[in-house]
Parts: C-alpha cells; structure tokens; sequence
C-alpha cells in the first residue's frame, strides 16, 4: 500500500495518461490489507444497460473514470464479479460528515482541500463524491471573498452534500438561504428601495436593491443564460429576495427574513404575478417558479450530460434527460439514471471523450497507484498528504473552493488543455 506524503510530485510522472478519463490505469492484484470497499446493499438492481461496442472491461472502466475519480487496482475484478449494473446502481442514503472547528481562515482553507481530495481518492461512495465536486462548481461561492472563507465548510456540508443526489429544487433552495451563498452574491444587502437604516452607526443610511444574486440564479443556477428571461426579470426577482439575509453577520449567524427590509409589492417573474403583501415566500415562489420551467430541464440536462457524457453531448440525450427531470420533478437521481443507462453513454464515442480536470487527474494517479492518504509524524492542520494533494490541484489550475467568478471551475477540455496545465 503506497502512501502519499509531501512528495506528491513523484505519483505524477509517467501519468499523463489518466489526463483522460476512461484511459485504462495499470493493473495490479488487490492490496489485501486494505481492499476495496464493496458497496452496502441497497435492494434489487433495476438498472438496464444498453448495448455497447465496447468490450466488457472498457465498459467497467468507462463506468469507474466517470461515475468516480477512477480505478483503484482490482476495482475492474470487482466491478466485474459484482456485475456492472448493480455498480451503478445508485445509494440511497445520504453522508454527513464533520469539519474541525479550527477557526483560522488558511487553516480552514487548507483543511477544506485536505477533506475534498481525500474523499475523492479513498470514498467508497465515488458518485456522491464527483456529484458534490459538480454541484459545488454549479452553485459557486469563493472562498477568499471576505466572511466567505468562514462559511464554506458548512456551506458545502449543508447546502451541496446533503442534496447532491436528491430533488433539485431542495439544492437550489438549500444554497439561496445559506450565508455563503447570501454573501458571496451580496443578497444579504438587498432591501426595498425605499429603506433608510433607523440607527446606530449607519443611520440615516439609504438602502436598496442588489440584483447580483438574482441575475445568477437565473442565468447560472437555473434557466441558463438563453433562458428567455429580461432585464425587468431580474429585478423583480431581486425584489422578491428582499430581507433574506443573515442572522447577526459578525458572529456567524445563520439565515435569517427581515420583513421591515422586504418590497412587499406585487411582482410579475417570467409573466406569473406574485401578489403583493407576501414575504420570505415571495422568494420561494420564484424558485418554485424557476425549476419547473422547461428552460431549466435543457439547462441542467445539458450540464450533466456534459460532465458525464462528453463536452458537446447529442442532442437526443439531452432531451431525454430533461423530460426525466420535468417528469420527475427534479429527481436528480432520475436523471443520473437516464444519462448512465443510454447509448449515448457507451457510444464508442464517449469513450476517453472527456479531458479530467486537475482534481481527476491527481484524485485518480493515487487511485491508480492504490496509494493512502496518510498525515505524517508531527504534522499540523496544515500539512500531511491531504494538504500535498491539494496543493497538486491548485498547481494545475485548480484551487480548490478558490474559483472567484460564480460560475465555477469549467467542465470543458479547452480550460484544462493548454501549454501551462500539459507541462504541470
């Protein structure tokens, strides 16, 4: 069993290889010490795969590049004893797991990388893993804006683990009333028109509305930037997000609605007339509103189907994966389903399609190597292998949780094929 210490430099030579993500890793017996973790039953497999040219061990492989951060040695064995549908049959439980309460922003930082490539290298549960990297990116916040760095450890384990696998509308709701989402996009601040502060060392001071967190909701989180909304849409929807803000700012406090800075005027989102009089549901609507619209099922069928599929997926596919998500309400698991148990996905064409991004490409050269993540002799918070990782992906590219614009780290080949990611 290797283990990754500080010289993380050496996993990496020879491995540009597993750049792509269904090239096929070497091949060893299982480590018997430690083997790979079986999955929990979870009741009779109902997945159906499709025909496919690939051959037998191309298609497992494909499944663990994709549904994960890769193969470790003797995954292929296993997957093959198991039989591949019931590997991708999906858990139905959901993880929560702990952060330390160290409160030094670096520190926070660097253990917050520590615990994201950790999971990605030794989780039995690789698909919740790969699904909270993609929500994560969906729903960015930054870690370096301000009082952010405080608030995405539990941002991530409250707002993105938890629903990873579960109904969209339940993420999108769980990320607008977090605090690092309400202050990353400045939500916190956003007020009726009219406010004036009654006291204390702003009063006087006039308020108003902010419409950044409404503008990404729409054209980031939910319809797409072709989502067929306008300008007076996201105003009216900023109105409708008045008073959601944060509950004693400077102490951590958590989501909190103050009515006295809410418009309590009617609004009209997307033509459909919000009544006025109404308060924190006006905010609710909207989102209501925005997840069952038809734009939003093409917009995240196609994100998904890009992550999973190929950079540019087929049409047909997208299609098919948006109906499962209007038919099912947003079942994010539905749709999974779709895309994992199409022709699509095991075209020959998909297969090595994708470029890994700098986190693949480290998560799964330890995989490959079946190496552990291990803390060294008299290591702090802020050193051991977790942290050395981490520092790898930052170093081609991708800083962990330190993407700055809203969008996120992209999912596309041409952001991580360059001079200076192919010589890292």
């Amino acid at each position: 069993m290797r283990r990754v210490r500080r010289g993380t430099g050496l996993i990496l030579v020879g491995l540009i290889g597993v750049a792509c993500s269904s090239a096929p890793p070497r091949t060893a017996a299982p480590t018997q010490a430690v083997p790979p973790p079986a999955p929990a039953s979870r009741g009779p497999v109902t997945l159906s795969l499709p025909a496919s040219p690939l051959g037998p061990d191309q298609r497992i492989l494909h499944a663990l590049n994709r549904l994960g951060y890769g193969p470790r040695p003797g995954d292929v064995e296993r997957v093959r004893r198991m039989g591949l549908a019931a590997y991708i049959e999906m858990s139905r439980q959901e993880m929560m797991e702990m952060y330390p309460a160290e409160r030094r922003p670096a520190v926070i930082t660097a253990q917050l990388q520590a615990a994201r490539i950790t999971r990605a290298v030794a989780s039995g549960r690789q698909l919740e893993e790969v699904m909270v990297d993609f929500w994560f990116n969906h729903f960015n916040v930054y870690a370096q804006k301000g009082a952010v760095r405080w608030m995405v450890p539990a941002y991530e384990r409250e707002a993105i683990r938890p629903h990873a696998l579960g109904r969209f509308r339940d993420l999108v709701l769980a990320t607008a009333r977090h605090p690092a989402m309400l202050f990353y996009l400045d939500n916190w601040l956003s007020t009726r028109a009219d406010l004036v502060v009654p006291g204390g060392a702003n009063a006087g001071r006039r308020m108003g509305l902010n419409e950044n967190y409404a503008r990404e909701l729409m054209e980031l989180h939910t319809l797409g930037v072709d989502g067929g909304y306008t300008q007076q849409d996201v105003i009216e929807v900023a109105r409708c997000f008045t008073g959601w803000t944060i509950d004693r700012p400077q102490q951590g406090g958590g989501f909190i609605f103050r009515p006295l800075a809410h418009d309590r005027g009617a609004k009209r989102v997307l033509g459909q007339v919000i009544p006025a009089g109404g308060g924190q549901q006006d905010g609710e609507r909207v989102i209501d509103i925005l997840v069952r619209h038809e734009a939003t099922a093409r917009f995240i069928a196609t994100k998904l189907a890009r992550r999973f599929v190929s950079d540019d997926p087929p049409a047909a596919l997208v299609e098919r994966a948006a109906a499962t998500f209007r038919r099912t309400d947003g079942d994010v698991r539905a749709v999974l389903a779709t895309i994992f148990t199409s022709p699509e996905f095991w075209a020959a064409d998909a297969y090595r399609a994708k470029i890994k991004t700098p986190l693949e490409v480290v998560a799964s050269a330890v995989r490959a190597l079946d190496g552990r993540i291990v803390t060294g002799p008299g290591a702090d918070a802020t050193d051991g292998g977790g942290v050395a990782l981490a520092r790898e992906v930052g170093r081609l590219g991708e800083p962990l949780y330190e993407a700055q614009p809203p969008t996120g780290y992209p999912d596309r080949a041409e952001a991580w094929v360059n001079t200076g990611a192919l010589v890292g």
